[in-house]
């Protein structure tokens, strides 16, 4: 029944700008252990990201760097079953260890959403965010602050243990199996941009925009968003939680050098709407990772 809880914030939309790290140990169902630190990840910090989790460049200016804290990253993952909510924070660890030219952590991964979708019949296709699974449970944290949203993540997992019967083991192979096995799949090919998202893939539920110049064609990254269970949208609405840009496009300067829906999605965040801005690379491993469960 042992298992961490990890989390990640970032100073920006590219995924490997982690800013702080929290990990929670749970073992026999309750935490045994826990650490958090802020991380200098000698980059800028987009407002969009301050926003949400209140870190500045300033709070950071004499915390380590990722580096210095890899040693305690290792003591904690390697070789554990390592939980989070969603494949995001996987994904940053995986790009900033690149990012440093460092061997990868040996991690297994466990997705706390995947878990909930297959536990809760009532969150199998939607509100399966962190926030709103604990308001669920009745647990009760600060989100966006790691350490707590690692907290959350393990909750979330104890839950659906003692809900379902299905040990954390278990869990590993039951996230890869479609959550109804009975269900036929619906197609998500389309001639245009626009797709529906495959309602068994690790982030049905969310619906994405691409803008900027991408380095595959619109139609093979909405295929691909598609296919882990992204709906795709030609435009940034009030629907949007995932912008992602072209890897060129996410290092330009704020003001009138984005695009308008890169611009559009900024101010959408402004009034409180969630929405991840990701760079094309990051979008790729997301997929990848995603793909694998």
């Amino acid at each position: 029944m042992d298992f961490i809880a990890i989390d990640v914030e970032t100073a920006n939309a590219d995924l490997s700008s982690i800013c702080q790290i929290g990990i929670a140990k749970y073992s026999n169902h309750e935490i045994v252990d826990e650490w958090s630190t802020l991380i200098n990840p000698k980059t800028h910090f987009a407002f969009t990201n301050v926003m949400i989790h209140g870190i500045s460049e300033d709070d950071v200016q004499s915390a380590p760097k990722f580096p210095e804290v890899v040693p305690v990253l290792r003591s904690y993952m390697d070789n554990s079953i390592c939980v989070s909510h969603a494949p995001f924070d996987r994904v940053s660890i995986a790009r900033t260890c690149e990012r440093y030219n460092i061997t990868p952590i040996d991690a297994i991964w466990l997705d706390s959403a995947r878990v909930a979708r297959r536990t809760w019949k009532q969150f199998s296709r939607k509100g399966y965010g962190l926030a709103n699974i604990c308001k669920h449970i009745g647990y009760e944290f600060k989100h966006h602050d790691a350490l707590e949203d690692a907290k959350a993540s393990g909750q979330i997992m104890l839950a659906a243990i003692k809900e379902t019967g299905i040990s954390v083991d278990e869990w590993l192979k039951r996230v890869k199996q479609p959550i109804d096995p009975n269900s036929a799949k619906r197609s998500s090919v389309r001639s245009s941009i626009n797709r529906e998202g495959n309602p068994d893939g690790a982030l049905f539920g969310e619906v994405v925009c691409f803008t900027g110049a991408l380095q595959i064609t619109r139609k093979d990254a909405a295929d691909l968003a598609a296919s882990i269970g992204c709906a795709v949208m030609s435009g940034v609405t009030k629907n949007t939680t995932i912008l992602v840009v072209g890897d060129q496009d996410i290092k330009k300067l704020a003001g009138w050098k984005k695009s308008s829906k890169h611009r559009k999605a900024e101010d959408l965040i402004s009034k409180g709407q969630n929405i991840r801005i990701i760079n094309e690379s990051d979008f790729k491993i997301l997929v990848a990772q995603a793909q694998k469960g």
